[in-house]
């Protein structure tokens, strides 16, 4: 189901342009009904990127920027409470999956709305990522990524191998944000 998230480099850039963001993201306190974003933080406080998420023609667009991270794979995913409680995050709850599928790209029975393939970080500890969650919208409908407890996005310590149900073995949970604005 790799079909599922499509990298769209161009398309994302150029929607969240429309969306009311420049090339360099949205600037700080700056929401439309159309975008969400989520600061990404560590337990230690530390600023690790953002996640900027768009209103598409056919889903939600998603751009993620990271930094100051360790390099390598690390699974990243959205997950279904607006909560980023240190040190483990795990009040943000499990990955966000309104239409109860398993977890991973790569398993029969998924994927989760949540699930995105590896962020890779480079040696200067910087990463992108950006894909397309089909289907979903940011508020209304039964795929709105900010109900009413809202939604998380989490960067794990390692890779998600794309199909062990329910989260990828991707480790422990380094980095957080919640996702505001776009209701």
């Amino acid at each position: 189901m790799r079909q599922h998230h499509i990298a769209l480099s161009g398309i994302v850039l150029l929607s969240l342009v429309a969306a009311g963001c420049s090339k360099e993201g949205i600037s700080p306190g700056e929401v439309s009904g159309n975008v969400a974003r989520a600061a990404l933080v560590g337990a230690d406080q530390a600023q690790y990127g953002e996640v900027i998420v768009a209103q598409g023609d056919n889903g939600l667009l998603v751009n993620i920027k990271a930094q100051g991270m360790s390099p390598g794979q690390h699974g990243v995913h959205i997950h279904e409470t607006g909560k980023c409680e240190g040190p483990d995050f795990k009040s943000a709850g499990g990955h966000w999956n309104p239409a109860t599928k398993q977890h991973g790209f790569d398993n029969p029975q998924g994927a989760h709305a949540g699930d995105f393939f590896n962020l890779d970080i480079g040696a200067d500890g910087t990463g992108a990522l950006e894909a397309l969650v089909r289907g979903a919208s940011l508020s209304g409908g039964e795929n709105a990524l900010l109900d009413a407890d809202g939604a998380a996005f989490v960067v794990h310590e390692g890779p998600d191998d794309l199909k062990t149900d329910p989260s990828g073995e991707s480790g422990g949970r380094i980095a957080c944000g919640v996702f505001t604005g776009g209701r």
